[in-house]
């Protein structure tokens, strides 16, 4: 029998769907514990009764979100890692950034959530916590940082954080650096790219 995201993202124009997606955008900006199943219910424009039927309590729809934003990240990865490979490591680099950036601006909520998830004391428990090692892992090798998929070794590991937090930084504080730097946001997202080009393509090649 099909999970509650597996009908969501069979039915794009679902009622699942839709709360599917507007609990995405909320939880990126409020967090968990910011956020209410009423005010989820309030943006698809249904009463509380309705999210509750289709998705249960909010722990369910966010674990549901944490999930569906998880697969969407490996999907990502998978297609980026098809790009690079035999790729020299500056190209792979380069290629990398841009993808993930692109990929990240355009669902910012998954750098908000992931961040809110560092920083927030009292968490909700998730599957998340445990793939984002394999992710990592997954992200290491398709650079080049390790020629072992399965046993990545920890220098390799902290390296592809250190890129990946300073993406999820300049998609995260978009709303607090654009207006400091006074530019658009195409400007910014261009700027955002080069800047982690010039510090990362340096530093491993």
């Amino acid at each position: 029998m099909a999970s509650s995201l597996e009908k969501a993202k069979q039915n794009p124009d679902s009622m699942k769907a839709k709360i599917l997606t507007a609990a995405r955008r909320i939880f990126g900006e409020y967090g968990f514990h910011g956020t209410t199943t009423r005010m989820i219910a309030k943006a698809v424009d249904i009463d509380i009764s309705t999210l509750y039927y289709h998705w249960g309590e909010k722990g369910d729809l966010y674990e549901a979100v944490i999930r569906d934003i998880s697969e969407g990240l490996r999907q990502k990865l998978i297609e980026v890692e098809k790009i690079v490979k035999g790729r020299p490591l500056e190209e792979r680099l380069e290629i990398a950034i841009e993808e993930m950036s692109d990929y990240l601006f355009a669902n910012p909520e998954i750098s908000n959530i992931t961040l809110f998830r560092y920083f927030t004391k009292t968490r909700h428990g998730s599957i998340f916590d445990f793939k984002v090692p394999e992710y990592i892992g997954d992200i290491a090798y398709s650079m080049g940082l390790s020629s072992d998929r399965k046993n990545v070794p920890n220098d390799a590991k902290m390296k592809v954080l250190a890129i990946m937090n300073a993406i999820h930084n300049f998609v995260s504080g978009e709303n607090f650096f654009r207006p400091m730097l006074g530019v658009d946001r195409e400007t910014y997202i261009r700027m955002s790219k080069e800047t982690l080009k010039f510090f990362n393509l340096s530093a491993f090649t």
